[in-house]
């Protein structure tokens, strides 16, 4: 009778040119081997979409097809289906009218779903077809990230729900944080982390709420987390403690620790530092994939600024240094320019805190102040493994950045970051650090200043008249004029959660040592001054750099706005 069934959906794909005979034999024969049902086959073998096969579909089933996607549904209507009968039937509340709840579901005819509803919930259900990816995405959009779980786990707790949960002893902690329920709620997290492309996860405790938020490109954002997760804060902390290796009776110091996942074939690293706070423990967690192919050609340098990289980073010796914020994508330039020199004939070590990313080839060193390891002195023993390149973390203090410059006098080339809002700030600071000027003049080759900046979503990308008093005031009407330049931005889709971004690139500002800046450097000149020169003999700011951004149609004018300073040049 299934058989028959798929037959007739096949026989009216085909009367309906969505797909050929050859395919449906293909797909049916291809179903017998794997079970499951003939229109997810179809959809996996790549031979229909799936906005092309559910409406035939719910036509061969006589019901209705509904996309939730762009569908509001009531939060008093969700409330009346439990977050766990929803996840385990696959389904979500649409409507109530006359006692008959209108429920979107993966497959109608499923009498037993039917019972279950009117039996548990006390109404009859009118049943609409609705694809399974639409219905998860909806449940976790409504009742949130493991609402299912922490629904049985409150239900579980000696029956009751709405329960006052004190912080228990250690002991039952570790316990709990065992259990199968928190673990996959902790796993829930993770995962919906990656799904969301986020960098990090945010675990708050509030005096009355915790809160659970993803870094997503460069943008923090709530997640949805139903309120009972207060109540389970001290076991889900615990947990992520286990995975990390932690100390989990420790809840009055700062710790750190790493844990290793895979997921959807992935390995990712995540970096786990919890802090105590007046209301329970703060964990953030880094999410870093250990399988990222650093290259130049990625890192959004234009052609020009990509020449001047390359050549930059062949000299025999000296200092480049990259200047900017935290998140701003420092060390992934670093590791980019290291990926393009490393050879087996040159010996490169690093010093770092912490280590982000492992790389093939190249001698890594975590900082570990505790012990006495740190920038300067594991400076001075690097030294002695004989190394052409080296690199170091951050220069935060004058003894490392005295030794890190006396390194690249002695026939080295170093790497390594400044925290200076752009590449000529990084001579002031280096200054003020009381190195004096003629050992920054001679040993620095250049600063690289950068910011990371949202592109614009392919998925919904339009042009757009920007504001003419926005173009007044960042006085680029007539380059408008002139170059006859198409503004766009994202008005926001499901593919990028609706922020009209949706990936990031790095804009740049390189500022080169040459000789005319050098004499600024020994004549103490101000920043202000040294990047006016810089400018006029052709260094492109950060700003300009992301002009050029704009002109390409990859990112908006808010966003280069909302990264760099206040004047937009002509």
């Amino acid at each position: 009778m299934v058989y028959e069934k798929e037959v007739l959906l096949g026989q009216l794909l085909i009367d309906k040119g969505l797909i050929t005979i050859a395919q449906l034999d293909k797909a049916l024969n291809e179903r017998k081997k794997t079970g499951g049902f003939l229109g997810s086959t179809l959809i996996k073998m790549g031979y229909i979409a799936q906005d092309k096969l559910f409406p035939v579909l719910a036509e061969q089933l006589g019901v209705e097809y509904v996309k939730l996607k762009n569908r509001p549904i009531s939060p008093s209507l969700i409330e009346k289906v439990p977050a766990k009968f929803a996840s385990h039937y696959k389904l979500i509340p649409l409507d109530i009218n006359d006692g008959i709840l209108t429920i979107a579901v993966t497959n109608p005819l499923d009498i037993h779903t039917i019972d279950d509803i009117k039996l548990l919930l006390g109404y009859d259900a009118r049943p609409v077809l609705a694809s399974e990816e639409d219905i998860v995405e909806a449940i976790r959009k409504y009742y949130g990230v493991g609402a299912d779980t922490l629904e049985k786990m409150m239900v579980g707790a000696e029956g009751k729900e709405g329960i006052e949960v004190e912080m228990p002893r250690t002991e039952d902690i570790e316990d709990m944080a065992q259990d199968a329920s928190i673990i996959k709620f902790v796993n829930q997290v993770f995962l919906q982390a990656y799904k969301d492309r986020a960098t990090d996860i945010h675990l708050e405790p509030y005096e009355d709420e915790m809160k659970v938020r993803y870094r997503i490109d460069g943008v923090l954002y709530d997640t949805a987390i139903p309120p009972s997760i207060k109540h389970f804060q001290p076991a889900i902390i615990s947990r992520v403690k286990i995975m990390a290796n932690l100390n989990i009776a420790e809840r009055r110091l700062p710790q750190d620790g790493r844990i290793r996942i895979k997921v959807g074939g992935e390995e990712l690293d995540l970096r786990v530092s919890i802090l105590p706070t007046p209301y329970g423990e703060s964990v953030d967690i880094r999410l870093l994939s250990t399988d990222i192919r650093f290259g130049l050609e990625n890192l959004g340098l234009l052609k020009r600024d990509q020449v001047l990289m390359e050549d930059m980073i062949k000299k025999p010796h000296g200092i480049i240094f990259v200047t900017g914020p935290t998140g701003s994508g420092k060390t992934t330039t670093l590791y980019a320019c290291l990926t393009r020199i490393n050879a087996k004939e040159k010996k490169i070590i690093t010093i770092e805190d912490p280590i982000e990313y492992q790389v093939k080839g190249i001698t890594q060193i975590q900082v570990q102040p505790r012990i006495g390891l740190t920038f300067a002195q594991g400076l001075r023993s690097m030294l002695r493994h004989d190394p052409d390149i080296m690199m170091v973390g951050e220069v935060r203090d004058f003894e490392t950045a005295e030794i890190t410059i006396r390194v690249a006098l002695t026939g080295h080339l170093v790497f390594s970051t400044l925290h200076t809002n752009d590449a000529a700030g990084g001579i002031t600071r280096l200054l003020d650090m009381g190195i004096d000027p003629y050992l920054v003049a001679s040993s620095v080759e250049c600063f690289v200043a950068q910011r990371l900046v949202r592109l614009i979503c392919p998925g919904c990308k339009t042009k757009i008249k920007p504001s003419k008093k926005i173009l007044d005031e960042l006085g680029i009407e007539r380059v408008k004029a002139i170059f006859k330049i198409n503004f766009y931005e994202g008005k926001g889709c499901d593919e990028c959660k609706h922020t009209g971004y949706k990936g990031r690139t790095a804009i740049y500002e390189i500022l080169v040592a040459d000789s005319e800046i050098r004499n600024l450097i020994m004549a103490k000149q101000s920043a202000d001054r040294i990047k006016e020169k810089a400018v006029k003999r052709g260094m492109r700011t950060l700003r300009q750099d992301g002009w050029e951004k704009i002109k390409m149609g990859i990112t908006t004018l808010a966003e280069v706005l909302r990264v760099t300073e206040t004047e937009m040049p002509e």
